[in-house]
Order: C-alpha cells, then structure tokens, then sequence
C-alpha cells in the first residue's frame, strides 16, 4: 500500500496533450503540451532536460505508467519502455523546457524544425492541439527533481556560451534569469537569420547571432569563439590537461564536479564536433580550466540519438 513517506524518483512520465502550436521563425516551433498533473512538474528553469516519447504516425503512445501511480512511485518508466516490442516502442528524444507555468498545468518546449528528417521534427510539424504525447521529466516531490540542469556557475560573474540551434532554449532560458550582477555573453548559430529569437535579459547580457544560410553546422561558432577570447585577453601558458574523445563512439559531455567559487564560467552545447573543437580551444588555447567549463553533446551529425 502507497504511503505519504514514500520517495518519490527525480523523473516520471507525465501523459500530457498538445494545448498550442507556435510558430517562432522558418527554423522554430513552440509547443505548449497541458495534462492534469503538471501541477507538481518540476520547475527548475535554466537548462531543465527532458525526454518526450514521440508519438507513432496513428497518433499512439507506449504505456510507461504514466497513468499508474504505483509504477510512477516504481520508476519503471524506462524499464517499461526498454521491454516492449520494436513495434510499439516509441522513439525517444531529448529537450530542454523553455517554460512550464504549474497553476496553468502547462509547460513550453521548442523545437528545431528539420524536415521530415527525424521522428521528433516530423511529428511537430503536423502536431495539432488535442494531440497526446508522454513527457518524462522531474517530479518536485521528489527530493532529487534537480537532475537534468547542468547550468552551474556557482559564484562566477561573467560567462560564456556558445551553442548551434539546438542549445538555443537552453541558452535562451537561462539568459532570461541572470541577475544584474552577472555579465554573459551568448554565441548562437542558427540555420537562418530570420532564426534570431526576442531574449528579454538585462544589459549586462549581449546575444550574438550567427546565421549559417547553408554552411555547415557549428562552422561558424569556432571562430567566433576564437575571436571572442582574444578580445578579452584570454590565454595561458599551462594549459590543462584534456583527454581527446572520439565523438564518433563517445559521448561528449563533461561538466564540473563543483561550481566554480569566482570569476569565469563557460557552458557549451550543440553538435558533439563543434563542441570538441569550441572545448580544445577554451582549454588548451585559451587556459580555461576545466572545472569553469560545462561541455554537452547534444547530438552527432549523421546520427539520430540512441534512445
């Protein structure tokens, strides 16, 4: 028998439906998914991670519990999915919520619009109000609903970020929560420049726009970076040290064990290759220590994600 004492995992899987569809710009959509109990989803803003089961083309979800207390309590969602047959198991991709509104029973996520390309750019773009989805993200009862944000910039007061497309909700949501005291810059590379989203930040904050307009991805962030620690005076002569990783059967992501106690902090994220090259730089060009540095491979060009 289930009681009040018990403890509750950090993630669970919210059954939820689709309440708007918004159109940002030719790259960006904004859904607004509401279900009954959004109310205790866990609101930690910043970069909150979050998995979404996409839907099959006849509109189906697989049953993770999402209706069932008990499993919920369990946290047997993955496990759930994990065992069922290909058939009815749904893909499962990652993303960050750009905003969740609990008295409301609604949460935001933006999408990257790609064509028919992915399960998850497919599904957005003939996703309709009404339209059911499962979203696995964090319970605020339990005394973990934290995990999934790796923003942690502890006592820095200037910072960094650099990201393609698909770090531009993570980023977008933490500028729109920085304190006056903290001075941050934001390098974001966008397929197009009519990609260049409204950010309601304050003035210590500048938001840097790179429009690839058909390059490819990530090239243009490289050398931003390297023109942006140059004109603040960034350099070392003991580097630390960094291990290479071998993005094609690695994962890239590595995030400091604690937050930095003062000055400079760095947050990364998009393509596993851009994020290496923008990394190698900070680190072994620019003196950067790694524990100021947080290094997230979103996903791998050629490569849909693993689960």
């Amino acid at each position: 028998m289930l009681t009040s004492q018990v403890v509750r995992p950090s993630y669970r899987p919210y059954l939820t439906r689709v309440a708007r569809v918004a159109r940002l710009s030719d790259s960006f959509l904004r859904v607004t998914f509401t279900g009954d109990d959004l109310d205790v989803f866990g609101d930690t803003g910043l970069d909150q991670r979050i998995k979404l089961l996409i839907p099959f083309l006849d509109g189906s979800v697989s049953d993770v519990g999402a209706d069932d207390e008990e499993s919920r309590i369990a946290g047997d969602w993955y496990a759930r999915w994990r065992d069922l047959p290909n058939e009815l198991r749904n893909p499962m991709r990652t993303y960050t919520v750009r905003a969740i509104r609990e008295d409301d029973r609604e949460i935001d996520v933006d999408f990257v619009c790609h064509g028919d390309t992915g399960p998850a750019s497919a599904w957005v773009l003939r996703a309709m109000p009404g339209d059911e989805i499962v979203i696995i993200g964090p319970d605020v009862r339990s005394p973990n609903h934290r995990e999934g944000v790796e923003f942690a910039p502890g006592a820095a007061t200037r910072l960094l970020f650099v990201g393609d497309e698909t770090a531009v909700p993570a980023v977008t949501s933490i500028l729109e929560t920085l304190p006056t005291h903290i001075s941050a810059s934001a390098i974001l590379e966008v397929p197009h420049a009519g990609d260049a989203l409204p950010v309601t930040t304050h003035d210590g904050v500048e938001v840097t726009w790179l429009a690839r307009e058909g390059a490819e991805t990530g090239s243009l962030l490289h050398p931003a970076v390297q023109a942006w620690c140059a004109r603040r005076g960034f350099g070392g002569d003991d580097p630390d040290e960094l291990s290479d990783i071998d993005v094609d059967f690695e994962v890239l992501w590595e995030t400091p064990d604690s937050a930095p106690t003062d000055g400079f902090y760095a947050w990364v994220a998009g393509e596993s290759s851009m994020v290496k090259t923008v990394r190698r730089h900070l680190v072994r060009e620019c003196g950067v220590h790694r524990s100021q540095v947080a290094f997230m491979g979103y996903w791998r060009a050629g490569r849909s994600e693993g689960v």
